[in-house]
């Protein structure tokens, strides 16, 4: 069966660009269509942020409860070591996905979003078939809003299928694997690596750089090597993996020997490419950037009314991105003035600990000839870090701001639970705050944003707690 279908706006792609996208449209009563060959919600809600969230909350749970066994800790004492049932963690795990994409699905029908499920190419820039259950739906819309996402890349002497897994099938595995060995660590391979030593495996890293999470400066990762050493993950930096065969990893170490390490699984993490094949956008007659669609300040390709948003459009690969893009397009599409142009956008590792980092280091301000002062406060003066156990590890809140006119630059932090202070980071560059902005707000103690406040102070040069 063949169906012809028009629209104002057709969405390709229900991920956290598109389905935002397709609700604010909705919501601005542009006549939209979204179409997506998965489940609505993408790769964070579906096989990546959300599910990830998870399993660490579920590893840490496991981890605090462990330590109290034995001769217990704070004063708590378990009389056995408690017991996993992993299959069900997984459960768990997949019942807070099916809850959002629920969620999501409702606020499409909500905002008058038609949702049709199917693979869609396209034959032109704006007109795609889609193979649907029921049949070809032949769309045809006045706009496109590219909204395709990302795959975890690949490596051919390393292709994915049966122990040689990505980041999906990482979360979706029913046994705790006995050994794990992680090539790439960068930020998923780490919190995935990290969640997995908590619940029981044994756990290698294999980096070919010479250090970890190599896009955040070194004083951000120190803490999370420490955290490493101390959970027992063996992590081989300067190492390159070459090969797998019999459940063996091939790799040669820093020195360029040529080392083998068994493992039950090999997870691959390094690193993400956009999904531009496989749906016809070589018909589109779009400019590509590399790799990327290329896009202009209002997310507009070079073809008239097709946008692309979110990780097709390069970095940051990121789910709060693709939502802000997805908003900007819908209200443009309705006829408003609109931008996207954000001062920082904040980068989040859920490790342990978690990093934050939004905006510029000084190391960056150096190079564009800024000159800049710095103040960083250590958690371990932060009475409510300490009250949480997150004072210690060498966790701390750092600003770098303009010497002339204290014009914050950048936020950068580090310790466990650190990922709730990213938005009043964000919003503080977002809003062109000032050194006396931030340390003349009174922060409520006590938080771990007193930390944030304090920072501002010593980078003024009159901390109160340190």
């Amino acid at each position: 069966m063949s169906v012809k279908q028009n629209c104002k706006l057709l969405v390709v792609g229900a991920g956290p660009g598109g389905y935002v996208a397709a609700i604010r449209a909705g919501q601005l009563g542009i006549d939209t269509i979204i179409v997506e060959g998965d489940k609505a919600g993408g790769t964070c809600l579906i096989r990546g942020c959300i599910p990830s969230k998870a399993l660490i909350h579920a590893a840490d749970k496991y981890a605090e409860m462990s330590a109290h066994a034995g001769d217990g800790h704070l004063g708590i004492k378990l009389g056995t070591k408690p017991e996993l049932d992993f299959s069900k963690t997984i459960a768990w795990k997949d019942g807070i996905v099916n809850q959002l994409n629920g969620g999501v699905e409702g606020l499409l029908k909500k905002a008058k979003v038609k949702q049709i499920t199917g693979w869609a190419t396209f034959k032109d820039a704006k007109t795609c078939d889609v193979e649907t259950a029921d049949g070809i739906v032949t769309i045809t819309a006045e706009h496109v809003i590219l909204a395709t996402g990302s795959k975890p890349t690949e490596l051919p002497f390393l292709p994915f299928g049966e122990d040689v897994i990505s980041s999906t099938e990482a979360l979706d595995l029913q046994d705790v694997p006995k050994r794990l060995v992680v090539v790439g660590a960068g930020y998923i391979g780490l919190e995935l690596g990290i969640a997995y030593r908590k619940l029981g495996a044994d756990v290698t890293f294999i980096e070919a750089e010479d250090r970890i999470l190599a896009t955040y400066d070194k004083e951000l990762t120190r803490p999370i090597l420490q955290s490493l050493k101390k959970l027992g993950i063996t992590t081989h930096l300067g190492a390159k993996a070459s090969g797998w065969a019999d459940n063996k990893l091939s790799y040669t170490d820093k020195d360029g020997a040529a080392q083998t390490i068994a493992a039950d699984k090999l997870l691959v993490t390094v690193g993400r490419k956009p999904n531009t094949t496989g749906w016809g956008l070589e018909n589109m007659a779009v400019d590509m950037l590399g790799p990327f669609v290329k896009i202009d300040s209002r997310c507009h390709t070079s073809m008239k009314n097709v946008w692309a948003i979110g990780d097709i459009t390069g970095e940051p690969m990121l789910a709060h991105r693709a939502s802000a893009q997805g908003e900007v397009v819908a209200e443009l599409i309705a006829g408003k003035k609109a931008e996207f142009n954000p001062n920082a956008i904040a980068a989040v590792c859920f490790t342990d600990p978690e990093i934050i980092a939004v905006g510029q280091t000084a190391e960056d301000a150096k190079k564009v000839g800024i000159e800049t002062v710095v103040g960083k406060f250590p958690l371990m003066a932060n009475g409510r870090a300490l009250t949480m156990e997150a004072g210690e590890g060498g966790g701390f809140v750092r600003i770098t701001a303009r010497k002339d006119n204290h014009l914050i630059l950048g936020i950068h932090a580090v310790g466990p639970h650190v990922s709730e202070l990213s938005g009043e980071f964000a919003l503080a560059l977002e809003m062109s705050a000032r050194l006396e902005d931030i340390a003349g707000t009174i922060h409520v103690h006590p938080t771990m944003t007193e930390s944030f406040a304090e920072a501002s102070l010593a980078a003024l040069g009159h901390a109160i707690h340190i």
